[in-house]
């Protein structure tokens, strides 16, 4: 979107780990991403926790296929992720969507008040991210897929959807 607000990064996110991150305490450290029109994918790799350089550098990745399908890869976590501490910056792993409405502010007329409203979060357990391990999140079937009525009326979903012939999909 447009907007920029503190709380929307703190509710709209692909994080695979996120955390106090210092990617310019190292030369060797990067982030970098490739798209290859199938897949995004977005890799910290040899990255250290600022102000916590000794514990050692961190590799993992994020794939954004073109399916829906996400794929956290984790390479190096060399500490356990629930002793990485959350003073400075939010440690945590998962996915999350918000969107944000603005409103008339009725105290000052030409104001307008800002609401996000979070509508889905999947929280991964951080205790069980380690070197060598992964996570896949699939997606689930949704009403938009379906490009017919027939398909929609014939499918399986247990939504309480219809098909609006003067949009042509299923709501």
């Amino acid at each position: 979107g447009d907007v920029i607000h503190r709380m929307l990064t703190a509710t709209q996110y692909v994080a695979p780990l996120m955390a106090n991150f210092n990617p310019s305490y190292s030369h060797n450290s990067t982030v970098r991403y490739l798209d290859n029109g199938t897949v995004f994918v977005v890799q910290w790799d040899k990255v250290y926790l600022q102000g916590k350089e000794d514990m050692g550098s961190f590799t993992f990745q994020a794939a954004l296929h073109s399916t829906g399908r996400i794929v956290f890869g984790y390479k190096e976590i060399p500490v356990p992720v629930l002793q990485i501490s959350a003073t400075q910056h939010p440690v945590k792993a998962g996915l999350s969507d918000a969107f944000m409405v603005l409103n008339p502010s009725p105290d000052v007329p030409e104001s307008r008040r800002r609401t996000i409203y979070e509508y889905h979060r999947v929280e991964l357990d951080t205790s069980r991210i380690t070197s060598m391990s992964a996570v896949e999140f699939t997606p689930l079937p949704t009403c938009l897929q379906h490009q017919s009525c027939d398909v929609c009326v014939t499918s399986e979903l247990t939504f309480n959807c219809s098909w609006c012939h003067v949009l042509q999909r299923y709501l």
